[in-house]
């Protein structure tokens, strides 16, 4: 581990409850606390507390940051919620990528829009200064200033679905906080001083920022709070989730989580390479059409001109079994021809398969003689188009196993889920 990790304020806390802890983005987080597994299965039954204070943010406001967001960002902001395509307002989210003049990635993120002229970028760690300084290198002229607030806030996640019954405990008011708060919305503010933070307190006054997203696949929230008060928000959460099993989680689950949900990691799914042929298109503006783009930004003219991108897909394995990433496994085709290369490869321990389908331990419809004993996946780049349930051999210096290409994996996640549904 390196000696120069920085470490979130909840880094005490993971120690003295035991967490295995490693170097994750410059920081020093843990990995998990007694059980990969408990913790996966916890946020599928229950619900999981994540510390995800290493994630940066980034403020950009002024009369000009719409337009300057518009050009730097993939997605379209001014078409970019629910299939009405509406512009993107005060109060919403949305997942898209910044990349370079090329077309490779910088960092995929989450805007959020505080005010008409104000909003909120949500980016990976060790992330903050680099997307603050591209953002500001096309702001020339511009009426806008950028502001980079890494290491200046808190931020937990609490996923699963007892997550609104255990946040419900937690809040000051919370019928009228969860009143209208639907799936990438928000509510209230981190800063005390802004006009935003009375919409949502914490019971003891404490102002948040409460946001329906996260990054499991599965219902929860995520909330950034002033880095004086995430201790006591922590705890807060805990004793409030104990009636409902909630459980601490490290990163490990938390990968294990994403790669079922179909979520990418910045700098291993997505990365150096074309914003392109993969399974978040609608982090592009396309309109439906690969590279029919609904409007210009940075690096759209190289996705539009590329030629012989690779592809990523999703797969699903046959059982639990995983190959390396660390020294990328190959990929064969069923001719044993190497294609590309495992990007990333986990096991959803809430899976498993009857008959050739696949069930959660979440999924209603789930058989008598269903076991969830888990099952490989996660992401494979490759050089050419491949179909949806087309397999693939993944092949490491310990084993081979045997995948196939999917476009879904983990069944009956509950993301998007009504939150009136919840409690």
């Amino acid at each position: 581990m390196s000696t120069e990790s920085k470490k979130t304020l909840l880094h005490a806390w993971h120690c003295e409850h035991g967490a295995k802890m490693a170097d994750f983005g410059g920081y020093e987080m843990p990995l998990w606390y007694s059980s990969v597994k408990n913790e996966h299965l916890a946020v599928i039954t229950n619900a999981g507390l994540f510390d995800t204070s290493h994630m940066a943010v980034v403020l950009v406001d002024g009369p000009e940051a719409f337009d300057l967001l518009q050009t730097c960002f993939t997605n379209d902001l001014s078409a970019c919620i629910g299939p009405q395509k509406k512009e993107l307002y005060p109060g919403r989210c949305v997942y898209g990528a910044f990349l370079k003049e090329n077309g490779d990635v910088i960092d995929d993120a989450i805007i959020f829009q505080l005010a008409k002229a104000d909003y909120m970028i949500v980016i990976n760690a060790g992330m903050g200064a680099s997307i603050a300084a591209h953002l500001n290198a096309h702001a020339a002229g511009k009426d806008v200033v950028v502001k980079d607030l890494t290491d200046m806030l808190g931020k937990v996640d609490v996923q699963g679905p007892m997550a609104a019954k255990i946040v419900s405990k937690v809040l000051a008011e919370p019928d009228r906080v969860f009143e209208a708060m639907p799936y990438f919305s928000f509510k209230g503010h981190f800063d005390a001083a802004s006009p935003l933070a009375d919409a949502v307190r914490t019971s003891d006054g404490t102002p948040i920022l409460l946001s329906r997203t996260g990054y499991t696949g599965e219902f929860g929230f995520e909330i950034f709070v002033n880095p004086n008060m995430i201790e006591t928000l922590w705890q807060t959460i805990l004793d409030a989730g104990d009636e409902f099993g909630i459980t601490p989680c490290g990163l490990a689950a938390r990968d294990s989580l994403r790669a079922g949900a179909v979520l990418p990691l910045s700098h291993q799914d997505i990365g150096n390479w074309p914003f392109m042929n993969h399974p978040w298109l609608f982090a592009l503006p396309t309109d439906g059409h690969k590279t029919d783009f609904t409007k210009t930004f940075i690096g759209s003219d190289a996705l539009r001109s590329s030629e012989n991108a690779d592809y990523t897909y999703a797969f699903i394995g046959n059982d639990l079994r995983k190959v390396s990433t660390t020294d990328p496994a190959q990929v064969l085709d069923a001719d044993g021809r190497t294609i590309g290369s495992v990007l990333t490869c986990a096991t959803d321990m809430a899976l498993g398969m009857v008959d050739g389908k696949i069930y959660s331990v979440a999924s209603p419809d789930r058989p008598a003689a269903f076991k969830a004993k888990g099952l490989s996946c996660g992401f494979v780049k490759v050089d050419r188009e491949l179909s949806p349930g087309q397999l693939l051999q993944l092949k490491d210096n310990r084993r081979s196993i045997k995948v196939r290409t999917t476009e879904d994996v983990r069944p009956y996640r509950t993301a998007r889920v009504p939150l009136k549904n919840m409690l």
